[in-house]
């Protein structure tokens, strides 16, 4: 993996894969892809890296590190949201107002476009086994032609009033979502 970072001329893109290989534990082919995924995502955004963002990831495997580490998209500070549909996909926007409008971009690794890449479409595909550093290696000379992006509006929702209650139960207390009188945990168990 050494020989793949030394080969990179371009230093921001080195000292991105060094903090993304950190965080994540080492550099994924998934991580990769999310870091060329948040620099087009800015690019076609026009974003800088004083930006807040925003991120839809669409999968909890490697891809949302990035985000996390390069821009400050983390789940805690409201600036990422995962859902697990199992896609190399993400949605990408400013931080907004709620209620406001924002341009966004939605990026995917696109198998029509891996497929000129026997190699790495084997490896996305999962039909063979394919090292990271190969994977990685491919990723680098394709480059943004594995990717289709897609300009969105999006409308800001507006941030649900947060209502603490004690759950009926357990008596602990808990964030109430609607007029239940039980936590998750106690509704679940009561199943």
């Amino acid at each position: 993996m050494e020989e793949i970072i030394e080969n990179i001329a371009d230093p921001e893109m080195r000292s991105q894969i060094e903090k993304v290989a950190s965080f994540h534990g080492y550099l994924s082919t998934g991580a990769f892809a999310g870091i060329q995924m948040l620099n087009l995502a800015k690019k076609v955004l026009g974003a800088s890296n004083k930006d807040r963002l925003f991120v839809t990831c669409e999968t909890y495997n490697c891809l949302p590190d990035p985000f996390q580490v390069l821009a400050g998209c983390t789940i805690g500070n409201k600036g990422m949201k995962i859902l697990d549909h199992g896609k190399m996909a993400v949605t990408v926007t400013r931080r907004a107002p709620a209620g406001s409008k924002v341009k966004g971009v939605r990026v995917m690794l696109d198998p029509a476009k891996t497929v000129r890449y026997p190699r790495l479409h084997a490896w996305f595909m999962k039909t063979k086994n394919v090292p990271h550093h190969e994977a990685i290696s491919i990723l680098i000379s394709a480059g943004e032609s594995v990717y289709t992006y897609k300009i969105l509006d999006l409308e800001v929702p507006e941030k649900p009033r947060k209502e603490i209650a004690i759950c009926g139960c357990c008596k602990e207390s808990f964030v109430q979502k609607g007029e239940e009188m039980l936590c998750i945990a106690c509704l679940e168990h009561s199943l």
